[in-house]
């Protein structure tokens, strides 16, 4: 009985000792990986540690935006106690600045305390004076935690180009949104051991890798420039939108874009969505005339016209398959050549030129010029544009398209089509992008690449680059556009002090949404251009979008932008000035003058002499109401002619039909040239007797050429007119002492007294003007 007893002891042991032994295989081998999952969970907590977010840099390696380090605040619902709701309350009212925030309100964070029993956000990424007031409080289980804020020390500027990024660190505009993934970089972990007490016993950390930095071809000062012009003539114009964007021609990089209305990337969340939209790619618009650069480039280049060539104007009006399409109001032309009909902006001259080219060949050259495709650059939501296939064209369409109508695009096609003209005649894919790389400044590996105009394109051509037009063409239309400058539609508003430009005004009416026609009171009014003329170092379009009706022409509402801004950045660039250089006085004394002119009636005077005579108030025997021998006033160089005057050398006869012999040693006339700079200040100052009538001289002797000289008080040489705009003509004479009665507008065709004749200061001479 005994043995028994203890046998079946054995078994049970056995048995009991078989079961724990199963129940130990099981759950250390079969089960062990759950095991380990559930202690890990238990007494270990694992954190993301966030990379540092890229930093953006201009081409300058100025900081565009940055990461920082900012304080957020968190609680440990466990440890907080049972009276959630009164410290969410207590929290709420510290951290809940901003109404429109509802994550901070007391009710948000009360209801993640209750959702949550290891970790709740407070409020992320707060100022230091917040954190300071809620450390005052001094509540059970609040904490707070060292996380990395996107800063863009600039505010506003380039807010388009930029973007924002939101509260975890994604990029959600700009740059920051298509180049997210490359400067977001890799998360860390942080894993923490604690006891059962939730007390940490160690650390292990795997840290995050930054991500990648870019540097991008904008000019930080340029963009200020370009921010604060448009700035300017927001407030001026109240248009609804203004877009500027500054190129250089000779390898397409973008180096300044601005658009206004604006945002602070800092404060995202108070921005519209219109706010956050970049114009510059989003946005399309009928260009209107600034179009026709492409109409007259694929003809000049088709051979179909010449700038010297003439085109039927047809009176301001053409018949396009039944529809009648009129010129701007305003003087209306016959025959006129090629570069006065698009210094004019005619609409006529643009379809007649469309016309002899076709629209097969027509198109050609619109698509090669980037118009309705998308240029590849490096900004997000791009849009193509609008341009419909030849196949698609209705008979009307020839004489909409050449003129700017019935098609659609964006400043950056825009912009690059002008700059294709200005380097040449190739075309170069715009960048903003410049390189990405994982140097930071001060490391010796990146260094800043300050921007210098070139002259030459690069070589080899980046991908995507293909000639448009010849050399020769480019060259025409550049010399074309600076007649747009000098005395066609822009020459009130966008010349340049010391520097040669070219450009095209642009004004296109809007559609009407309720009626879907072109409205005849909005427009959008635009500008592009480049300078100087011959080695054009930026190219610059300006596109206003609705300004005042009062100022809706592309000449008023946005030549003032190129003006101001075009000037500004040459001198920053340090270019070297291809025009003489002009006081502030001459400059105010050209413009208002220029402007009377533009606005006066033609004045029919038939005899020239008379009407000096008359202005100057001469008595019937002064010398000066002689006129030349054989009645002719020769276009004289004026140089020469200055060089005549000071007795430096004889001029030669002129010869009707033969080409004048050179007069003056090159070397002499420079020195002159220099001479006549430093001179000119002076003699400007002591022309105060501009205003007084002439005395009678007392002498006079003969000089060559048939000229007067008049030896009375001090004398000037009147110097060759023929040829020159209107501004030009009243700076040169005001360099000299003298005034100018203008007759008529356009380019001098005509003067009394003859070139060459010696004057008193303070004479007027008479200038009649034609187009």
């Amino acid at each position: 009985m005994r043995r028994m007893r203890v046998l079946n002891v054995l078994v049970f042991l056995s048995f009991w000792c078989l079961i724990i032994c199963f129940r130990l295989v099981w759950l250390q081998v079969f089960q062990h990986h759950e095991w380990v999952e559930r202690a890990a969970r238990q007494q270990q907590r694992t954190f993301e540690v966030a990379p540092r977010r890229g930093i953006l840099y201009d081409r300058n390696l100025h900081e565009l935006a940055m990461t920082v380090l900012a304080d957020s605040i968190f609680a440990v619902p466990t440890e907080v106690g049972n009276d959630k709701a009164a410290e969410a309350t207590a929290l709420a009212a510290v951290v809940h600045t901003d109404p429109t925030d509802t994550f901070t309100s007391g009710a948000q964070i009360l209801a993640r305390l209750n959702a949550s029993r290891n970790f709740a956000w407070i409020a992320r990424k707060q100022d230091p004076a917040v954190i300071a007031k809620v450390k005052a409080l001094d509540l059970k289980g609040v904490y707070t935690v060292k996380e990395f804020k996107r800063f863009y020390p600039n505010n506003d500027i380039a807010a388009q180009v930029l973007g924002y990024v939101g509260i975890d660190d994604n990029g959600l505009g700009g740059l920051e949104e298509n180049f997210d993934e490359d400067l977001h970089g890799t998360p860390g972990r942080m894993y923490t051991n604690v006891d059962a007490r939730r007390h940490r016993l160690g650390s292990e950390e795997r840290e995050p890798l930054p991500g990648e930095n870019l540097v991008l071809t904008i000019d930080e000062n340029i963009q200020y420039m370009a921010e604060r012009a448009l700035e300017h003539n927001m407030e001026r114009t109240h248009a609804k939108v203004g877009t500027v964007v500054v190129q250089d021609p000779h390898t397409g990089q973008i180096l300044a874009l601005a658009v206004r209305p604006t945002f602070d990337p800092n404060d995202f969340r108070h921005a519209t969505t219109d706010l956050l939209r970049d114009h510059a790619v989003s946005d399309v618009y009928e260009p209107g005339s600034t179009f026709k650069l492409v109409t007259y480039s694929a003809a000049l280049e088709e051979h179909v016209a010449t700038p010297d060539g003439m085109v039927d104007c047809g009176g301001g009006q053409i018949n396009v398959a039944g529809r009648i399409v009129h010129d701007a109001p305003g003087e209306h032309f016959g025959n006129i050549t090629v570069a006065k009909a698009l210094a004019e902006s005619s609409d006529v001259a643009a379809i007649r030129l469309a016309q002899r080219m076709g629209a097969e060949r027509f198109y050609q050259y619109i698509k090669a010029f980037g118009f309705g495709d998308r240029t590849g650059i490096e900004l997000p939501d791009e849009t193509r544009g609008l341009l419909k296939p030849v196949r698609k064209w209705n008979p009307t369409t020839i004489g909409s398209i050449p003129m700017g109508q019935e098609v659609a695009v964006t400043p950056i096609q825009l912009i690059t089509m002008a700059s294709t003209i200005a380097n040449g005649g190739v075309y170069l894919p715009p960048h903003i992008l410049m390189q990405s790389t994982n140097d930071v400044k001060g490391d010796g590996k990146l260094q800043p690449a300050t921007f210098h105009p070139e002259t030459e394109l690069p070589n080899p051509l980046p991908d995507g680059s293909h000639r448009v037009i010849s050399t020769l063409t480019a060259a025409q239309m550049r010399k074309m556009m600076e007649g747009v400058v000098e005395f066609g539609t822009g020459h009130l508003t966008t010349q340049l002090n010391g520097y040669s430009a070219a450009g095209k005004t642009g004004t296109a009416q809007k559609i009407d949404p309720r009626t879907h026609t072109y409205s005849k009171t909005n427009f959008v009014a635009s500008f592009v251009g480049f300078a100087p003329v011959n080695n054009p170092a930026v190219t610059i379009a300006v596109i206003t979008d609705s300004p005042d009706h009062s100022m809706h022409f592309g000449a008023e509402a946005s030549g003032p932008v190129f003006q101001e801004l075009a000037q500004e950045i040459l001198e920053y660039l340090g270019v070297p000035h291809d025009q003489p250089l002009r006081t502030p006085v001459q400059i105010a004394k050209a413009d208002s003058a220029a402007k009377a002119v533009d606005d006066a009636p033609q004045d029919n005077a038939d005899d020239l002499d008379s009407l000096f005579a008359e202005v100057n108030n001469l008595p019937a025997n002064d010398p000066l109401r002689s006129s030349p021998a054989d009645g002719t006033r020769a276009p004289v160089s004026k140089h020469d002619l200055d060089q005549q005057a000071a007795g430096l050398t004889p001029p030669a006869p002129v010869v009707p039909g033969q080409p004048a012999a050179p007069l003056i040693d090159p070397k002499i006339l420079e020195a002159k040239r220099e001479q006549d700079k430093e001179e000119s200040a002076k003699e400007v100052a002591d022309s105060r007797a501009s205003q007084q009538p002439l005395q009678a001289p007392s002498s006079t002797s003969s000089t060559p050429g048939g000229g007067v000289m008049v030896a009375s008080g001090k004398k000037v040489a009147v110097p060759s007119f023929v040829g020159e705009p209107v501004r030009k003509v009243i700076e040169q004479a005001g360099s000299i002492g003298i005034t100018v009665k203008v007759l008529g507008s356009g380019i001098a065709r005509e003067q009394a007294p003859a070139p060459g004749t010696m004057v008193p200061e303070g004479t007027s001479v008479v200038v009649r003007f034609g187009r």
